[in-house]
């Protein structure tokens, strides 16, 4: 991660926050409770991300509009360009580090590391 951590520093955002940005681009506005699920991050810690990226202008937040106790996240324009900006160089470091490995041993990793995120106890 060490490359790519650096791109993002330069970016101004953490890998957390870039998680989250990416889920928002990919997947469109959604509930917190969602995001912390789909960005494998603690409901205690999206909220600080969440709050730490509202206040860059990255992503607004509204209230549902069936239940005005939950809310809905979206990015803004600033958090899409962050991500246009910056996702060429991730995704060179990405290729980099595969080819590195290889392609028996990414798989490996993946796999590894999808069942450590569906870990239950």
């Amino acid at each position: 991660m060490g490359p790519i951590r650096k791109l993002l520093i330069d970016a101004g955002v953490t890998e957390q926050q870039w998680r989250v940005l990416r889920l928002l681009k990919e997947e469109g506005a959604s509930e917190p409770t969602d995001i912390s699920e789909r960005a494998c991050l603690l409901l205690p810690s999206l909220t600080r991300i969440l709050q730490k990226l509202e206040d860059k202008g990255l992503i607004k937040r509204r209230c549902h509009p069936k239940d005005r106790r939950r809310q809905i996240v979206e990015i803004t324009a600033k958090g899409e360009q962050i991500i246009q900006d910056n996702l060429t160089g991730i995704v060179q470091q990405a290729d980099r580090m595969r080819a590195h490995l290889g392609p028996e041993k990414h798989e490996t990793l993946l796999d590894i590391l999808n069942e450590l995120k569906n870990f239950k106890e």
